[in-house]
Parts: C-alpha cells; sequence; structure tokens
C-alpha cells in the first residue's frame, strides 16, 4: 500500500512510537522558530534546562508581534531575546524584517524539513513541503534542546483540488472553503494534504495561504507536495539547492477525503465570528464597510500586494474606508518600493504599515466602534480586533481591495483584474539575520534582561486529593484570546506572567482573576473545542499563576490541551457530555486520589455542593501522565536530572 506524504517525512523522522494512527510518537525537529510575544518565556524555558547551544538544524528568533514601543517593555523583550539567541546558536530575525511565516518560507524553509514554531501558524511552512507545526513555548524549547516533539499519530485528510481558479477566486477562497465543508473542529489529530490536478496551478505563495489558515481547522498541520512550482520559487529566491521532489504515492491511502473544485468556486468571506461562519460574497454584496486591512501571514506575499497594488492603481478608497496595509516582509515591501506599486498603494489613500502582524493581533488598527472590517487575516474572533464590538470578515485580497475603492463589499468575480506571475528573481538581502556567535563562544555573550521580565510560574506536584470550587463556566469555543487576551495594552507584559493573571479571562468574566486569587485556585468548567486558536502558553501560565488544577471540559483544542499537561493543569474530559449542565458556579469540587486517577486515565470528579459525580476522562500518553504527576514538564525534567 502506498504512502501518503506526510507519513513519509513522519517516518523519516520517526524517534519512538510507531505509525499507528491514534498512537503517540516523537519526531526529530530539524528547525524551530519563537516570536516575540511567545519567545521570551520559551528562550527562559530553554536557560532553565541549562542547555549552552541549540542542537537542531536551524532555529530562528522572530521579533514580528510587539511592534509598538510606547515604553520600554517591549524592546526590553527584544533586546532579551537577541542577546540569548546570539548566546544560544540561534538566528534573530529584527523587528521590522517581517512576520516570521513570511520570511520562513522566502527565506528558510526546506521541503521535507520538520518545522515546530511556538505560534500556532507555523503550518504556514506546509505551503513549501514541510511537517510543520504549532506548538507551546516549552514545547520549542525542548525541540532547540535537542528533545523530540511528541504528537499523536495523525489521521490525513486527502484534500483533492481540480480545475483553475478563475480571475477574482484565489487561494484564499480555497481554504474558506475547506472550512465550511469541515469547521473549526474538523482538523484535531488530522494532517490536511493537498493533491490533485487543481495543485500545480498553485504558487508557493498561495499554498502559503491555504496551509497557514488551515489552523482554525484545528489541524495538526496541512501541506502541499514539493513540485516544480516549489522548484520554481526556491529558484527565485536564490535556494535552488534546497529543493527536493516530495508526493505522495499514487496509491496512497487517506482517512478521509474533501473535494474542492476551483472551476467553480466563487469569493467567499468567513463572517463573525468564527472562520468557519463562511457565505459567498455576493451573498453581502453592498454592506457598507468601514475599514479595509490587507496583510498578515495569511496575505501579505509579494504576490498579494501586487494584485492589490494593480486593482487599487489609479484609484482612490472611498471616502468612508480607512484602507490599512501590512507588507509580510522586508523583501516585499523594498520590492514594492522599487517597482513602483508602493506608490500606487499610496495614491489610493491606503496607509502603509511596518513589516509585521499588527492589527491581526490587536497591535493598532482597531476598527471603529461597531464598526465593518474587511481583513485578509485569518481570525475574526469576537474583540481580537481590539473593538469589543467590531464585524470583522475574513476574505481574500482582490475582494479586500475591490471593496477598499466602492466602500462597500463587493464581488470581484467578473471584474477585469490584470493577472500577476511570480518573478524570476525575488529581491534578497539577509543582512537583518543577526547570526549567533559560533559554537564555543557562548561565554562571550551577555544576556540581557530587562525589569518587566518575570520567572515562569511551576505548578505543584499532584497531590492526593484535589479541591476547588468551580470558579467559572464557559461556553463552547473559548479561545486563547479568552483565556489570555492578547492587544497593545497587554502585549508588552507578555513577560510578566503575574501581571497577566489579572486579565484571565476577562472578556468572559472581569470578576475570574480576583475570584481565583480569593478562593486560592480552583476549576474552569468549559464546553467543546476549549482553547482553540492561538498557541500562546500564556494561556496555561496565568491559570497556573491564578492556581487552577484542572479544566473540565466537553473537549479540548490540541495546542492547548498540551500547553495544559506541559504546566501540570489537569485537561479533563465528561465522560457524559451534559454532566456540563449539572455543575454551577462556585459549586465546591473534589478529586480523590488524584494520581490514581490521572495514572488510570480515569476518574471521578465529586461535586460537594450538590452531592453528585461525574465521570471524567483524560487523553494523555503515559510520558504525559509522567507530567501531570509532576506539575508540569519542567518539574519532570528536574525530577529525571536529579534522579
Amino acid at each position: 500500500m502506498g504512502k501518503t506524504l506526510t507519513e513519509k517525512i513522519l517516518e523519516d523522522h520517526l524517534v519512538s512510537g510507531e505509525m499507528k494512527k491514534g498512537e503517540e510518537i516523537g519526531i526529530r525537529i530539524d528547525q524551530t522558530l519563537t516570536q516575540d510575544s511567545t519567545g521570551t518565556m520559551a528562550y527562559m524555558q530553554l536557560e532553565a534546562m541549562e542547555v549552552p547551544r541549540v542542537k537542531t538544524k536551524r532555529s530562528l528568533a522572530y521579533i514580528d508581534h510587539n511592534m509598538l514601543q510606547e515604553g520600554p517593555e517591549n524592546m526590553d523583550d527584544h533586546r532579551y531575546i537577541q542577546s540569548t539567541a546570539k548566546k544560544h546558536g540561534v538566528i534573530f530575525s529584527r523587528p521590522g524584517n517581517g512576520i516570521c511565516h513570511q520570511v520562513e518560507i522566502e527565506r528558510y524553509g526546506i521541503p521535507g524539513q520538520t518545522l515546530l514554531g511556538s505560534d500556532s501558524h507555523t503550518p504556514t511552512g506546509g505551503g513549501i513541503g514541510m511537517i510543520a507545526i504549532g506548538a507551546g513555548g516549552l514545547d520549542v524549547a525542548v525541540a532547540m534542546a535537542g528533545g523530540e516533539y511528541h504528537i499523536v499519530c495523525p489521521e490525513v485528510v486527502k484534500v483533492e483540488l481540480t480545475g483553475k481558479l478563475r480571475p477574482g477566486v484565489s487561494s484564499k477562497d480555497i481554504i474558506l472553503d475547506v472550512l465550511r465543508q469541515c469547521t473549526v473542529k474538523g482538523g484535531v489529530n488530522k494532517v490536511f494534504e493537498y493533491t490533485g490536478p487543481g495543485v500545480e496551478t498553485l504558487t508557493v505563495p498561495e499554498r502559503a495561504t491555504i496551509t497557514n489558515m488551515g489552523a482554525e481547522l484545528g489541524a495538526t498541520t496541512s501541506i502541499f507536495p514539493s513540485d516544480e512550482m516549489t522548484r520554481a520559487f526556491l529558484k527565485a529566491q536564490g535556494r535552488e539547492e534546497d529543493y527536493t521532489p516530495l508526493s505522495a504515492d499514487e496509491d496512497a491511502q487517506y482517512d478521509q477525503v474533501v473535494k474542492v473544485d476551483l472551476d467553480t468556486l466563487e469569493p467567499l468571506v468567513a463572517c463573525p465570528h468564527s472562520p468557519d461562519n463562511v457565505k459567498k460574497v455576493s451573498a453581502l454584496e453592498g454592506m457598507k464597510v468601514d475599514q479595509v486591512a490587507i496583510g498578515s501571514c495569511t496575505n501579505s506575499s509579494y504576490l498579494d500586494l501586487m494584485k492589490v497594488a494593480s486593482i487599487l492603481k489609479g484609484k482612490t478608497v472611498a471616502e468612508n474606508v480607512e484602507l490599512v496595509i501590512a507588507p509580510g516582509s522586508r523583501q516585499v515591501l523594498t520590492m514594492l518600493s522599487e517597482n513602483g506599486a508602493l506608490s500606487d498603494l499610496l495614491n489610493a489613500g491606503a496607509r502603509i504599515l511596518e513589516c509585521g502582524c499588527g492589527p491581526c493581533i490587536g497591535m493598532g488598527q482597531s476598527p471603529n466602534t461597531a464598526g465593518v472590517s474587511l481583513r485578509t487575516f485569518n481570525r475574526n474572533f469576537k474583540g481580537r480586533s481590539g473593538t469589543s464590538d467590531a464585524q470583522v470578515y475574513l476574505l481574500s485580497p482582490e475582494t479586500a481591495a475591490v471593496s477598499a475603492v466602492t466602500g462597500h463589499i463587493t464581488d470581484p468575480l467578473g471584474i477585469d483584474l490584470p493577472e500577476i506571475e511570480m518573478p524570476e528573481s525575488f529581491l534578497i538581502n539577509d543582512n537583518w539575520a543577526v547570526e549567533p556567535v559560533a559554537e564555543g563562544e557562548e561565554e562571550t555573550v551577555e544576556v540581557i534582561k530587562g525589569p518587566n521580565i518575570k520567572p515562569f510560574p511551576l505548578a505543584q506536584k499532584l497531590g492526593e486529593d484535589v479541591k476547588g470550587k468551580a470558579l467559572i463556566k464557559v461556553e463552547d469555543n473559548i479561545t486563547t484570546d479568552h483565556i489570555m487576551p492578547s492587544h497593545a495594552k497587554l502585549l508588552p507584559y507578555r513577560s510578566n506572567i503575574p501581571y497577566l493573571a489579572n486579565y484571565c479571562l476577562t472578556p468572559c468574566d472581569a470578576g475570574f482573576p480576583a475570584r481565583a486569587v480569593e478562593n486560592k485556585g480552583g476549576f474552569i468548567v468549559a464546553g467543546s473545542n476549549y482553547g482553540q486558536g492561538s498557541s500562546r502558553e500564556h494561556a496555561a501560565l496565568a491559570p497556573v499563576y491564578l492556581g487552577i488544577r484542572g479544566v473540565l471540559a466537553k473537549s479540548f483544542a490540541r495546542i492547548h490541551q498540551n500547553n495544559l499537561i506541559n504546566n501540570g493543569i489537569l485537561p479533563m474530559m465528561f465522560e457524559n457530555p451534559e454532566d456540563y449542565d449539572r455543575i454551577g458556579e462556585m459549586d465546591e469540587l473534589e478529586i480523590l486520589d488524584a494520581p490514581s486517577g490521572v495514572r488510570e486515565g480515569r476518574f471521578v470528579v465529586k461535586n460537594v455542593t450538590k452531592d453528585e459525580t461525574y465521570p471524567v476522562y483524560i487523553e494523555a500518553s503515559d510520558r504525559q501522565k509522567g507530567m501531570l504527576l509532576a506539575g508540569g514538564l519542567i518539574n519532570q525534567m528536574r525530577d529525571e536530572n536529579n534522579a
């Protein structure tokens, strides 16, 4: 029986376990990436492991999230990351060099390699034929230290693309259609592998848009084959030597099949407040628009912005619309500047932002009160834009640009749009990537820590009996933006968990942090898909600081579940989902002989207040159960070292 591309790469990197669907495997990681919002904690954790130099083939530290410098905190973090990267063998991408995923694709991604990143959109690397996975910072720190990364051996979904996109329809519409078919819960422990004759019509930047937003499926990752399109892109980047042809066997067996006919696909839009709330653009045509934001790691490539510039050339943005554009990298911005496209954007009335994440993470450019914002981004969770009542719609650069001119949502299908081709060569200048010191010179580097950088909290070893109140009860699809908000006012404190903990789960209940402190910790009760969205480890670290002992949920998002386990918080799932309805806020809960329950993977939670019991289970490997018993991965490693 033939193998999928996913199976081939995973088998080539297999370190532990067997390739059996649903079983835990450990894989070797070739490359890692961090960004500044999650990187400070990752490098502090690496330091705690006392590893003098990273052991990966290549590790990179990007500055792309916390770009506004209203006080010293962000630049202090940047200085810490730069100095610790230089000391420990990590390439440092300076502020303004670009969004990590865009620069990674341009300059560092290699087909067939594995990439682990402390950002949930790391799967962007699948556009160039990598197994690229988002994870918590601690998992990335372990990989940098030479440890394997553990995942559930995934099911592989075949996404069969046929036909060719029409003018006005883009790769963004492909992934929106997949989200429409599969939902934000449909990809857990799955890899989405793109095949079919339609694949060869898509450039690497178009493929990267699809794999990037595949993170919204909850998938482990997504991947395209490495083919002649891949070779052409790498050659244009001056990296043809990195090319390797890779594809699935013709008789490969898949666990699920999703089909997308590119010939008939129409422009789509994800409506508030979920990436899978997908409708046809034509169904919303005429809706008044207040803001258009183009960029993010999903749609900020040279090809994307050239399409936008060609649409805007000689036109003027509608008077009721604010248009902001954030190029994905310095390479993109420089090429737009040199070929005149930047002038076309400026003359049309666009505001050009720094090469970074910016408005995608609520770092500036928040919409007006109750404003309608069209964005080429990947997430439209309520309040993520920085405006709590904004209505955020996700769509393609073509739809965004056309709508910016008309002032209302406009279907680009049928409009005469110029065709933009990938250049034969990109402008290459890597002088904003700072190389680390040579091996053996690590002691010559002083690591700089600003006063805002505080030690990360550690959970206590799991006690015999675990007691506490149900401090908060939340609904389905609670995101890590709810658990640990990420916006311009809080991002500067990403290195200060005691400060951030004051805002934990406040979008759901402003009184939660104070209640947690008053009761010396307790439990969180949640619906399904708890912790979807960003990989931010802070959504586990802040609850640790507040004394949260466990989360009882109907189900968890993959990365957050792993982050909870890594940090010693029990991720418990109801055997009977209806028991969720039986628990009231501030009910007293109790787990007797918790260590035995963890070892068995099943135990009973007693509701002392109502004199009821609820059977629960934990999806965890023996390795992860050891973490929970020890109070997290760092404690487990220390125990093993002491032993």
